[in-house]
């Protein structure tokens, strides 16, 4: 697991990255600070990643507050945001990530209903 945070306080990067080439996923969370929905939008996020995807993912926390120009890249327009740019295609989930069901829809590890 590799955890960055761009333009804040670090986050412990825990284990290294898996590198397994098209099984790597690359996650953006974007937040605007420390509030209590963007800490358990991590929360939540890192749990299911290592449940689900066992070592084979990156997390890059985008605090919009210091950079909010980051956010064009996406187009971000709520917070927090998920966007799951590997692998492709990228696919968005915004809120706190408690529904770990329609997480994992929405980022196609359940398969639809």
């Amino acid at each position: 697991m590799n955890i960055k945070k761009k333009n804040s306080h670090k986050i412990k990067p825990g284990k290294k990255p898996v590198k397994t080439g098209k099984d790597k996923w690359i996650l953006r969370l974007y937040i605007a600070g420390q509030t209590p929905k963007a800490i358990t939008a991590l929360t939540n996020l890192k749990k299911i990643c290592e449940e689900k995807l066992k070592g084979k993912f990156s997390i890059e926390v985008i605090d919009l507050l210091k950079n909010p120009q980051l956010g064009a890249e996406d187009q971000i327009l709520a917070l927090p945001t998920l966007v799951r740019k590997l692998p492709v295609p990228v696919r968005k989930i915004i809120g706190d990530l408690s529904n770990t069901e329609r997480v994992l829809v929405g980022l196609n590890l359940l398969p639809d209903r």
